[in-house]
């Protein structure tokens, strides 16, 4: 009989507990394995000695169900950063004591760019050490740039909820006859994904988003101008959908003016206000009215709006992790492979983490129109397929219901 564990780590999103409901389901099919434990924050819950017996917490069928329908990560997360082995050993030593403690001989992270950065170190340490312990990640994240992967977990919710929020703002702002210009802010630093998603509209006959900017092309703000009176010519009512890391030619982040001053352990400044600051040119150089928006925390747990491919997708890859590990993988992350757009099939595998960790997966440049400021057919047709499907909240008093583990 083995132990594992599991721990959530990153930003939140729609779909991490789908990822800890599928490790939980598939190892409660395995003799195997006795317990099944969650780490409270992440890797910290490892560090502190503080777990969780999930069979304890989750205990029929309604509440794993309720664990997929739920937003966030149920066990807490993190962002904690494992010191190089070679400066400072002894966090390695705490996370192999507690393992051994608890007889985990299999430990799950589900997370980012930055917790694969966790189980590159951990899985190479313990293998140093001649443990039998099987370290898998778990890929998450909203901004679909975990590289080796098709897509991330999370990323088809978030898409599915940016699509639908810009739908009701242009219905919004279709009701009155002037001039304005909507710049929607959405989360990508590095990354254009999710702001490029919002293009998917087009597909149902919307015109707008008319002019869409991501990290990967330079930011031209003389040119921004021109876009906008362009669109201008043929539109009373201008939207625009913005990445929050928009640079320009120099590196330098287009709102740099209004950062703030606040990092992570791994270093990544907090973007805020770059919509706010576009205002500011538009009024200077266009003159009329404005609407500065930012989607912020909205767009990543936005479980009303769930894309079911996504969650299903989520709980399968959770549940191919511990398949993963009993058959011996370690020091690697499960993968989505899409094997065909129409009919949308994918296979799941794994991946190095040396290929993922410390990696980028940035917005393919092929995907983006030759003027910089819209995206293809090719990219709509790759997003189409991950916002399918709705899911029924559950509702209590008129609201949905979320478990607290």
């Amino acid at each position: 009989m083995i132990n594992i564990a599991v721990a959530q780590s990153g930003g939140p999103t729609c779909a991490i507990n789908a990822s800890l409901a599928g490790v939980f389901i598939e190892a409660k099919k395995h003799e195997e394995i006795d317990k099944i434990y969650g780490a409270r924050n992440g890797i910290q819950g490892i560090l502190h000695d503080n777990l969780v017996d999930l069979s304890q917490v989750l205990k029929n069928d309604s509440d794993v169900e309720l664990l997929i329908r739920t937003p966030s990560a149920a066990l807490g997360s993190c962002r904690f950063k494992l010191p190089k082995v070679e400066d400072d050993h002894t966090a390695y030593d705490k996370i192999i004591q507690t393992f051994e403690r608890y007889s985990i001989k299999a430990f799950f992270y589900i997370g980012g760019n930055d917790s694969m950065d966790t189980v590159a170190k951990l899985s190479k340490y313990v293998i140093s050490k001649g443990k039998d312990i099987k370290i898998v990640g778990i890929p998450k994240t909203i901004d679909n740039d975990v590289m080796a992967t098709d897509h991330t977990p999370g990323f088809g919710s978030a898409a599915k909820y940016i699509a639908t929020s810009m739908l009701e703002i242009i219905r919004d702002l279709g009701a009155y006859y002037l001039e304005s210009v909507t710049v929607i802010e959405i989360m990508g630093r590095d990354a254009g994904w999710l702001t490029a998603s919002s293009g998917i509209l087009k597909v149902n006959g919307e015109v707008a988003p008319h002019l869409i900017y991501l990290p990967e092309v330079p930011f031209n703000i003389e040119q921004f101008v021109d876009d906008i009176r362009e669109v201008q010519k043929t539109h009373k009512s201008v939207v625009v959908a913005v990445s929050e890391g928009l640079k320009l030619a120099s590196g330098k982040y287009v709102g740099s003016g209004v950062l703030t001053d606040i990092v992570d352990a791994f270093g990544h400044q907090q973007l805020s206000g770059l919509a706010k600051y576009l205002e500011h040119i538009v009024k200077k150089e266009i003159g009329c009215k404005f609407r500065a928006i930012e989607l912020n925390v909205l767009q990543r747990c936005a479980s009303h709006l769930a894309s079911k491919t996504d969650l299903d997708e989520s709980k399968l890859i959770g549940g191919k992790a511990v398949e993963a590990a009993l058959n011996g993988v370690t020091g690697e992350m499960m993968i989505f492979v899409r094997t065909s757009n129409s009919p949308y099939t994918i296979e799941i595998k794994s991946a190095q983490i040396d290929l993922v960790a410390n990696n980028e997966n940035i917005f393919p440049k092929n995907w983006i129109n030759e003027n910089g400021n819209g995206i293809t057919d090719e990219a709509i047709e790759y997003f189409l397929p991950l916002i399918q499907g709705e899911v029924t909240p559950v509702i209590k008093n008129g609201i949905p219901v979320h478990i607290i583990l």
